[in-house]
């Protein structure tokens, strides 16, 4: 900790240390994803399309956990890009079906090996053991908050 931090932060140190750590990381992740002209949180939407297929927007907003509205530009920006397309439903023309594009499918190994690629960046020095006790760690910390989310927002 920095001497200049609030003193609230020495109230919450681990919660100090995620946040901090939560906006490293999608920094970091925006520096891969950015060489693929993705912003973070679109690899999540990607790789549900890739996994399920074509689904409705609604399912993809609760699929990936971000808010209605960040969903939303985001596949805006895939469909500019040519990596997805929505169309009508048509068991129910007044929802949209979103789908990744064939340009969005030869993404997906570019968008692995970006991911793989942060992942060795962010556990670099840390032993095996000490992965699989971070990977722990931070199961029991999400369970702990998990309960504090909306419904259906924790798997």
């Amino acid at each position: 900790m920095n001497p200049d931090d609030p003193a609230c932060f020495e109230a919450g140190p681990v919660s100090t240390s995620l946040a901090t750590v939560a906006r490293l990381h999608r920094i970091a992740a925006g520096k891969v994803l950015r060489c693929l002209g993705l912003y973070p949180g679109q690899e999540f939407v990607m790789m549900h399309l890739w996994e399920a297929g074509p689904v409705r927007q609604s399912e993809l907003i609760k699929a990936v956990g971000l808010d209605p509205s960040t969903v939303t530009k985001s596949l805006q920006r895939l469909e500019q890009a040519g990596y997805v397309r929505r169309r009508p439903d048509p068991a129910d023309r007044r929802a949209s079906l979103v789908e990744a594009t064939e340009e969005g499918c030869a993404l997906r190994e570019k968008v692995t090996g970006a991911w793989e690629s942060l992942e060795t960046r962010t556990v670099e020095g840390l032993t095996l053991p000490e992965r699989e006790s971070l990977q722990l760690l931070l199961g029991k910390v999400e369970r702990n908050l998990c309960t504090e989310a909306p419904p259906g927002e924790c798997g």
